[in-house]
């Protein structure tokens, strides 16, 4: 996690964001919310300095599925009439280009705004944001252990490839090599995840994590600046006037320019 302005934000205002930016690219006709906010996106991301890595999964994970849905959409949805092009075995319409555009943007909304939280966000301080506005402590442990599973298998994986690699087990090479090699590293790591299950759960028990009745304290101290309440009021404004907007349109007291509602 670097340090930036985006990173000494509250998690709280940063799921916030996730879902303004979520509904507001969501509600709106077309693409054009979404594309404006994920040019947003790229800009907090390179003030949470993180725009590298960002940029990798919003094109990685969003070309793919572009091509997949403007193909789908494109040649077979059924709200085609205006017609782009004639390849023959179909033809590309305009109407489901624009949806799918909508589709797409809507998705890396939420897949870029979700990844810059998890990338600026201390995991032990968003539970503690989390349960400091009333979650429960064991649903704050559930997502804890959730969003910590991921990058603890990964660093068994490494501890255990790098201990093999130093006794002369080979993990590198070709795809038949890599497979023989996998095989001696999956039963480490499926005990290695058994016993650290069971030992966590035996330090929250003499913890008193269970207990009721008791007022419960964090070691984390979770601290609301003025960015952050600004921030949450601005959004939810927002939000709330591109949501009204969204609806005028759709009931016809506002001219929509695209006439593909």
């Amino acid at each position: 996690m670097t340090d930036s302005p985006v990173a000494n934000l509250n998690p709280i205002t940063k799921i916030l964001a996730i879902l303004c930016f979520g509904i507001s690219a969501l509600v709106w006709p077309d693409f054009t919310m979404g594309l404006l906010i994920i040019i947003l996106l790229f800009i907090i991301s390179a003030i949470a300095r993180i725009l590298r890595s960002f940029t990798k999964i919003m094109f990685g994970f969003g070309i793919p599925v572009s091509i997949m849905l403007f193909f789908i959409q494109g040649f077979f949805s059924p709200r085609n009439k205006r017609i782009l092009l004639d390849f023959g075995f179909g033809a590309l319409g305009l109407e489901g280009v624009l949806y799918a555009a909508k589709i797409i943007v809507t998705v890396l909304v939420f897949v870029g705004s979700f990844y810059i939280m998890n990338k600026t966000s201390y995991i032990g301080l968003l539970v503690a944001s989390l349960t400091s506005i009333g979650l429960p402590s064991k649903i704050g442990y559930l997502v804890l252990a959730s969003l910590n599973v991921v990058p603890q298998m990964q660093r068994r994986m490494a501890l255990i490839r790098d201990a093999q690699n130093s006794r002369g087990l080979s993990t590198g090479g070709g795809l038949l090599s890599r497979v023989k090699a996998l095989t001696p590293l999956i039963g480490p790591v499926i005990l290695s995840s058994l016993t650290d299950a069971q030992e966590r759960g035996m330090t929250l028990e003499t913890r008193g994590f269970g207990i009721r009745g008791v007022k419960r304290t964090n070691f984390i101290e979770v601290k609301w600046s003025f960015y952050d309440k600004t921030l949450i009021w601005g959004m939810g404004f927002l939000t709330l006037l591109t949501v009204l907007f969204a609806v005028f349109i759709y009931i016809g007291f506002l001219p929509y320019w695209g006439e593909l509602l």
